[in-house]
């Protein structure tokens, strides 16, 4: 999980330098037709054979609607917004998933969990500051970008454990590919950016692969109660690079609120562990 939120981290970092002269929707496609094309020669390396009738099955169809609009969400998120405020906005995604156990898996939590789920969505209404002078209605899509890929996060919980990683990456990106082509052609532009600095585009595209093939495993290998805390640090590696690469200066509000939404997660988490273990 470490390494995914670093992968994830330089990929996001990568997407908004090349938000200057690619637009979002060009950006998406490449990011996915590059993944498509690197998991394909993983799967050929494995011979992972990728016929299975369960590729059409809803929970993975939710998915897959999901990941259109998480992706869309997140590219345009990072053309707009601060990275540091981006990364703070969306590391709400575990609080969510939280949630969504619960109304949809039938999960039961305590009290004090509610209470850390309720300051984390504080921590995310104080970074994002609605109904205020400074309200940016960019940072929506850094929202809709949260929510779509906590859907996404527990529909992976509800798939069968035999489907493999890399098949699901594959299906995925098969899926969603042919809305991001429709984005190009409905914004007039080229398939392939006329600027297009592959210096950037490939690592780009590979950081973003293999950090999507490293949060599937984490989350299906491991107890999602031990491996979910660490997707914070996805924040901090998000608050270092802004600083460094675009000179980004969090303000108060922002830190103060990307530490209510950590702090809550962290304890959800430690508390979930606690009462694994009172259980056993």
């Amino acid at each position: 999980m470490l390494l995914a939120m670093g992968a994830f981290a330089l990929a996001d970092t990568l997407v908004k330098l090349g938000s200057a002269v690619m637009s979002p929707a060009q950006i998406l496609l490449l990011m996915l037709g590059g993944g498509l094309v690197l998991f394909a020669l993983m799967a050929a390396v494995q011979r992972e054979s990728l016929i299975d009738r369960r590729a059409f099955m809803p929970i993975l169809l939710l998915r897959y609607l999901a990941e259109i609009f998480g992706m869309a969400g997140l590219v345009l998120a990072l053309a707009y917004v601060p990275l540091s405020t981006f990364g703070a906005v969306t590391q709400a995604t575990p609080i969510l998933v939280a949630v969504g156990a619960v109304l949809i898996l039938d999960e039961k939590i305590s009290w004090r969990r509610w209470t850390s789920i309720a300051v984390g969505f504080i921590g995310v209404l104080i970074i994002v500051q609605p109904g205020t002078e400074g309200f940016d209605l960019s940072i929506l899509w850094a929202v809709l970008a949260m929510v779509a890929l906590s859907v996404r996060d527990l529909t992976t919980r509800m798939i069968p454990p035999d489907i493999a990683s890399i098949s699901l990456a594959i299906y995925t990106m098969l899926a969603t590919i042919p809305f991001a082509l429709c984005w190009v052609l409905i914004s007039g532009d080229s398939l392939i950016p006329d600027q297009t600095n592959w210096w950037l585009v490939v690592p780009m595209v590979s950081l973003g692969a293999v950090g999507y093939l490293l949060l599937i495993a984490s989350m299906r290998m491991a107890d999602v109660s031990v491996v979910t805390p660490f997707r914070y640090s996805r924040i901090i590696y998000l608050l270092v690079l802004g600083v460094i690469v675009f000179g980004e200066r969090p303000s108060a509000l922002t830190l103060f609120g990307a530490a209510l939404v950590i702090g809550s997660g962290v304890y959800m988490m430690i508390r979930e562990q606690r009462v694994q273990r009172s259980a056993t």
